[in-house]
């Protein structure tokens, strides 16, 4: 059991924040510490307090509550009360008991807490350890970017989303019979290159009629906020180039095709990823092309993003 005698100064190992505390009163198995800097009183079990000696040594340089600084040379305990010798500001010889320190010390820096032995148990730093061991493998798995999902996947829509996302520049089309979650292949996808820091700038375009759709299903099933961009979002916008506002966008073909200023901005805008819904409306063939495939055709607009 620690030694406790009246004028020692403690500091809290779980509260660190109040400060330096001081002992005013040891009674049996209790004892009284003050916290002036907190204007706090506290009573421990003298057997299991979560408190810490404070004792400086050589080298360090400790105050007093007149504001003195005194660089410590020596330092002695009398009854287990410690009395810093050193010298001052001015060079000049000086002692200062422990009594006697700035009650406003503070211990919340790694070094800090060192110093005064704050040191965690064995069994709290195996835990960190593992925990940190186990976090390194889940960043190596496979898996990373297709968990979390809130949604019931199919075999197939994981193996189609790990294929096209192990690659370094996803460029693929979704093309499975209606109902079998191309939305979410695309999701998972999309999600897996955020996560693993492939992509930052997203763009999503799609019918209008399916706007809000894409908008909930993106926040719902994988937590991802999208920014909407209409024909309101543009007025309101002070940028001179909205696109570069936000890094997940979603708007639709016909926004884009009202005004050809929007695909000029959005191209310029860059983006490391574009997911376009209903692709077939952007038709192509050797006889001509639908406004909406010309719209983008031979433009720059997806860069590819290093993994």
């Amino acid at each position: 059991m620690p030694s406790f005698v009246p004028g020692q100064r403690w500091i809290s190992e779980t509260e660190p924040e109040l400060g330096l505390g001081i002992v005013i009163a040891v009674e049996g198995n209790r004892v009284t510490i003050l916290y002036v800097a907190a204007s706090d009183r506290r009573m421990y079990a003298a057997e299991n307090a979560p408190l810490a000696r404070v004792r400086f040594v050589k080298g360090d340089r400790i105050e007093g509550q007149d504001g003195v600084k005194i660089l410590v040379r020596a330092v002695e305990d009398h009854q287990g009360i410690l009395t810093y010798i050193g010298t001052d500001d001015d060079g000049l010889e000086a002692q200062l008991k422990e009594m006697d320190l700035n009650h406003f010390l503070e211990f919340n820096k790694p070094q800090d807490r060192l110093f005064t032995g704050q040191l965690d148990s064995a069994e709290l730093f195996n835990l960190r350890h593992e925990t940190l061991e186990h976090l390194a493998r889940l960043d190596q798995s496979e898996m990373r970017g297709f968990l979390g999902s809130r949604t019931s996947l199919i075999p197939h829509q994981l193996y189609i989303a790990h294929e096209v996302a192990s690659r370094e520049a996803p460029r693929v089309l979704l093309a499975d019979e209606v109902g079998l979650g191309k939305t979410i292949e695309a999701g998972l996808i999309l999600h897996h290159q955020l996560i693993t820091g492939r992509a930052e700038r997203v763009l999503i375009v799609v019918p209008d009629p399916l706007l809000h759709q894409w908008l909930v299903e993106m926040r719902r099933r994988f937590n991802l906020k999208f920014s909407l961009f209409d024909a309101e979002r543009m007025v309101e916008s002070d940028s001179q180039n909205p696109f570069q506002d936000e890094q997940l966008v979603l708007a639709s073909i016909e926004f884009f095709m009202e005004d050809p200023k929007r695909a000029s901005d959005a191209i310029a805008a860059g983006w490391d990823l574009s997911i376009v819904d209903e692709a077939h409306h952007l038709g192509w063939s050797p006889l001509g092309s639908s406004p909406e495939y010309t719209a983008w055709e031979g433009k720059p607009f997806c860069k590819a993003k290093a993994p």
